[in-house]
Formats: structure tokens, C-alpha cells, sequence
């Protein structure tokens, strides 16, 4: 199968989209994986922080849908699956194409996030803690002043994009949403469950072993969700297209 679908993967709290460059040689060829870079870390270092949602849902969408043509899925993780939801609505409300899947992970959904979530991470010692808490930070990073440094402003200025998201109840989406879930992380099922209200169309959750960063310890599992879902989809479509073509 020739590639054929772009997945835009949009990357949590803290961290650069580089964290999806490897699953480009470990996923299938027909899947185009295009990691999602913010401003402020990464490739756009030099770049100001956005601090607001819905401005850097914008200006993502800018980027990301300009002269788009091919059939694309949405993968988010964390942080990334909230800006993922913005960007199918940001499509929705501008008449632009759906994403034929949408798959969001570690994430409590957009109604059920929790508004106590960042209250007093303002400084880095309550930053820090939540790192480690979290558990999807290399050891080799607290050890090195710099890389700490990049890594705290990063995280400090992303909690600030969360924080400011404002749940406005919008009609369901009509797309597929597959939710991955991480068995030990501290979100609670019934806040991932929600995420069934954000759709009209095929919907699962699948438990991962694992914490918050199940996507990072788990990958091979992850991928292979991943790979299915989007071969299912993909699958699903081409049996639609048939189907139309001999009423």
C-alpha cells in the first residue's frame, strides 16, 4: 500500500514533537506520520511561546491544513489531544475536511478536564515535582541545568495554553474517535470515558499497561493500536467508496 494518509501528531505538555520523528521507520510506509511541532522548543526554538488555546489552535491550523489535499488522521497525546480536538473543530467551524480518525490519548476528555489541574505549578520547584510525578522525563535532564531550564519554560508556558482552554459543549464530531488510556495513570476512567460525548460516530477506549507516559514505555503496544486503527479506517473507506460507485 502506497502512503496515503498523513497522521498529525501533536505532541503533550512539555515536550517536542520530535518525540514521534521514530515512528516514521516503525510504522507502515502508507501511514505519513508529520509530527507537529510547537512554537517555543524543537525545530521552532527561536519562536515565541503561544500562551492562549485558541490562538495557538489557530495558528496551528494555519499550518498545518494550508494546501493540505490528502486524507488525514489526528493523534494527540496529553496536552496534544486537547490541541487535536481544537484543530477538528477549528476544521469544522472553517468548512475544511474532517480527519478520517481521531485518536486521543492519555487524556481526560474536554468536558471532564480538571480546573485544579495547574493550580500552583507558577514556579519550578512545583514544575519539577510534576515531572517526576508524571514519570515521561529522562533522568538525564535534571542533571543538566540547561536542558532543565528549556524543559521547565516549555512546560510552565503549555500549562498556560491548558489552563486558558474553555469547554463550550459543541455538537459532537462526526468522526471516529479511538481514546488509549494508560491502566495506572491517575486520570479516572470516568474522565476518559467522557470523551464518547465528543462524537456521533464509531467510538472505543483501549487500556494500555502503564502510566501517564504509557506511549512512551508501552510504544510497541501503542503503535500497533495505532497502525490497526488507522488500517481499519482506512479499509472502511475504500468499501464506502465502492459501495458508491455500483448505486
Amino acid at each position: 500500500m502506497s502512503a496515503s494518509l498523513k497522521l498529525f501528531c501533536l505532541p503533550p505538555a512539555g515536550a517536542s514533537a520530535s518525540m514521534y520523528v521514530r515512528w516514521r521507520r516503525l510504522l507502515p510506509d502508507w501511514i505519513d506520520v508529520v509530527p507537529v511541532e510547537l512554537p517555543g522548543r524543537g525545530s521552532r526554538f527561536g519562536e515565541p511561546f503561544v500562551e492562549d488555546f485558541d490562538t495557538l489552535v489557530r495558528q496551528l491550523g494555519q499550518e498545518v491544513f494550508s494546501g493540505l489535499r490528502d486524507e488525514y488522521a489526528l493523534f494527540g497525546h496529553s496536552m496534544g489531544a486537547l490541541l487535536a480536538y481544537g484543530l477538528a473543530l477549528y476544521q469544522r467551524e472553517r468548512g475544511g475536511a474532517l480527519p478520517t480518525v481521531f485518536l486521543a490519548s492519555g487524556s481526560p476528555a474536554p468536558s471532564s478536564r480538571d480546573p485544579e489541574r495547574f493550580a500552583g505549578k507558577g514556579d519550578d520547584e512545583a514544575l519539577i515535582a510534576d515531572l517526576r510525578k508524571q514519570g515521561g522525563t529522562p533522568e538525564e535532564i535534571f542533571e543538566h541545568p540547561e536542558m532543565l531550564r528549556m524543559t521547565l519554560d516549555v512546560l510552565g508556558a503549555d500549562y498556560r495554553v491548558c489552563e486558558s482552554f474553555d469547554y463550550r459543549a459543541p455538537p459532537p464530531l462526526p468522526v471516529p474517535l479511538h481514546v488509549f488510556a494508560g491502566r495506572d495513570d491517575d486520570i479516572e476512567p470516568e474522565r476518559i470515558k467522557a470523551w464518547r460525548q465528543e462524537t456521533d460516530g464509531e467510538f472505543s477506549i483501549e487500556w494500555f499497561e502503564g502510566g501517564h507516559f504509557f506511549v512512551r514505555h508501552n510504544e510497541a503496544a501503542v503503535l500497533r493500536a495505532i497502525w490497526g486503527r488507522l488500517q481499519e479506517q482506512q479499509s472502511n473507506g475504500r468499501r464506502r467508496h465502492a459501495s458508491n460507485s455500483f448505486a
